[in-house]
């Protein structure tokens, strides 16, 4: 019984609840930033540092479009929209992405390609970053794509 005490007491210690939540950087180094133009054909290039205080798990990108204004934008600052438009050709992009088991800090960087027979116009870029326990933090920018 003395041991088993023991043990429970050994597992408390050493496997402490996560209470926070990772971090994406939010500086002029990550890219792509609020308000930024791309063309079709183009890549977009995805900078950005991760950190947990624990463990990383792994991160989503997800561009959709904006043609009809909706907004959930985590950065500041309004960017000019074009008028509200009807999809016939938008773009959707979703994908996750691995980080290496361990880390604690991760610097993404990757360049996703603008498919070129997409709709123009205003896009949502949206980061989910997850840690190993399962919190997350989110980023989104708008981004317009001509």
């Amino acid at each position: 019984m003395c041991v088993l005490l023991m043990m429970g007491a050994c597992v408390s210690e050493h496997n402490e609840k996560d209470m926070v939540p990772p971090t994406i950087e939010d500086s002029e180094d990550c890219y792509p930033q609020q308000c930024q133009s791309f063309l079709r054909g183009e890549v977009i290039p995805v900078r950005c540092l991760f950190t947990d205080d624990n463990e990383l798990g792994n991160y989503n990108i997800e561009v959709h479009n904006n043609f009809d204004h909706h907004t959930h934008s985590t950065v500041a600052g309004e960017c000019e929209l074009e008028g509200k438009k009807t999809p016939v050709n938008p773009w959707v992009y979703n994908q996750d992405y691995h980080i290496p088991t361990g880390q604690t800090s991760y610097q993404a960087d990757i360049e996703i390609p603008i498919p070129t027979d997409i709709d123009t116009g205003n896009y949502h870029f949206v980061i989910r970053l997850t840690d190993a326990t399962g919190w997350q933090q989110i980023k989104s920018v708008s981004i317009s794509i001509k």
